[in-house]
């Protein structure tokens, strides 16, 4: 792991090669890293390279290509066991991202833990990966879905969750930082009153990850879920830390080559973790490249990354309320690097649209988050999210670029 450099926003801006062109004719914007966020040059080479030069089919390979591959694969479990500060690499499951995680648990945990009648308490601000498949659980198995609601500042209400994590809950599952609002949820609260009603909790720290410091120790949770795609990294690899005796416990999440240890037309052995719940060939590139992004996020001033983007979002926040057709979706208190807003009497996806043509990239619609829209009676919102890449130029674009919008639709 490389030294902590001093954070400089526009050195860090030369490390990403696809924020230095034109859009539509304007200098690209891209406010939109809560989708996806870009890749440093780092990750870039550290892909090419893999693949140029080291790229084979991992484990039992006694060729040299083989063996530089799983040194490369292992070498970036270790990389995210590090990030979240596990106890050891098999607590770290490789998946094709968050939801494939939250997906492996809801159907391994569940099927080992969760019973008719059990209760599973989930958020009102939950992405669609974190209550589909709950609900689908409970469809199956007769299992109850509880939901803690959200007061209208998008924070959760504390007096609800206590009421509802009682003693028939089983699992409490829950969005570290809320995509659609920018919420940091309490979790070492809920984490608490789940495990003293011997709950398990798991957390979908996507959108935390980039923004927070995590450590899976300290907070104590059961399971803790993220994408590296939105660390910098490449789509289609992800991670799934688990408590060991619970992934020992667990039935495997799919079948197939790796995840066991001995086949007969009688009887299969599982293999040991983390092999145990990756079947079939990993996607060893894309571990390759999450490891190289984690190494470059480590290697920030991780301080002055978290006061900048903080800074940006305060920028951000009262610039766009200061707009008297604006309103601001999502004001907890404790908020990570997203803005959501409305603007009176247009459309999300027009002003999308028009933005896109001032070179400014913002998400708009229901953000796979279409209870939270609901909840605030609006069909869509614009989304600016905020990273370590972005500067308070960019917030002044994206203002002037809301006042061309204002002044199309009169």
């Amino acid at each position: 792991m490389s030294s902590p450099q001093a954070f400089d926003v526009q050195a860090i801006r030369k490390d990403f090669p696809i924020l230095d062109q034109q859009i539509r004719g304007r200098s690209l914007v891209y406010l939109d890293s809560a989708a996806s966020a870009q890749k440093p040059r780092q990750v870039l080479d550290a892909i090419r390279q893999f693949d140029a030069s080291d790229y084979s089919n991992v484990h039992r390979g006694v060729h040299t290509l083989s063996q530089r591959a799983t040194e490369a694969y292992e070498a970036a479990r270790e990389s995210a066991r590090r990030f979240l500060n596990a106890a050891k690499t098999t607590e770290i499951i490789f998946t094709r991202g968050t939801t494939e995680a939250i997906n492996l648990v809801v159907s391994s945990y569940g099927q080992r833990f969760i019973k008719e009648g059990d209760e599973i308490v989930i958020t009102h601000m939950e992405h669609h990966s974190n209550i589909v498949p709950w609900q689908m659980f409970c469809e199956r198995t007769g299992a109850v879905l509880k939901v803690i609601p959200i007061n209208d500042a998008g924070e959760l209400v504390m007096e609800e969750a206590r009421r509802l994590i009682g003693p028939k809950t089983r699992m409490v599952a829950l969005v570290h930082v809320s995509n659609a609002l920018g919420t940091i949820n309490p979790v070492e609260e809920i984490i608490e009153l789940a495990h003293a009603q011997d709950a398990a909790v798991m957390l979908d720290g996507a959108q935390a990850v980039p923004h927070l410091s995590v450590d899976v120790q300290a907070l104590g949770c059961d399971f803790y879920a993220f994408s590296g795609h939105k660390l910098f990294g490449p789509t289609g690899i992800g991670v799934l830390y688990g408590r060991e005796s619970l992934l020992n416990a667990m039935p495997p999440y799919q079948g197939g080559g790796e995840m066991i240890s001995s086949v007969t037309f009688d009887k299969t052995v599982f293999n040991e973790l983390p092999a145990k719940f990756e079947a079939g060939t990993p996607n060893i590139t894309g571990a390759v490249g999450l490891g190289a992004a984690i190494e470059y996020f480590e290697g920030l001033d991780l301080e002055g990354a978290a006061a900048h983007e903080h800074e940006l979002l305060v920028y951000a926040s009262e610039a766009l309320a200061a707009i008297p057709a604006v309103r601001l979706v999502g004001t907890a208190s404790n908020k990570a690097s997203v803005v959501s807003f409305v603007i009176d009497n247009i459309h999300p996806h027009d002003v999308g649209t028009i933005l896109d043509q001032e070179g400014i990239a913002v998400r708009v619609g229901h953000h796979c988050a279409q209870p939270v829209m609901d909840r605030y009676q609006i069909p869509a919102t614009v989304r600016a999210s905020l990273a370590i890449y972005n500067t308070k130029d960019e917030i002044d674009r994206l203002v002037a670029g809301i006042q061309t919008v204002l002044d199309l639709f009169g």
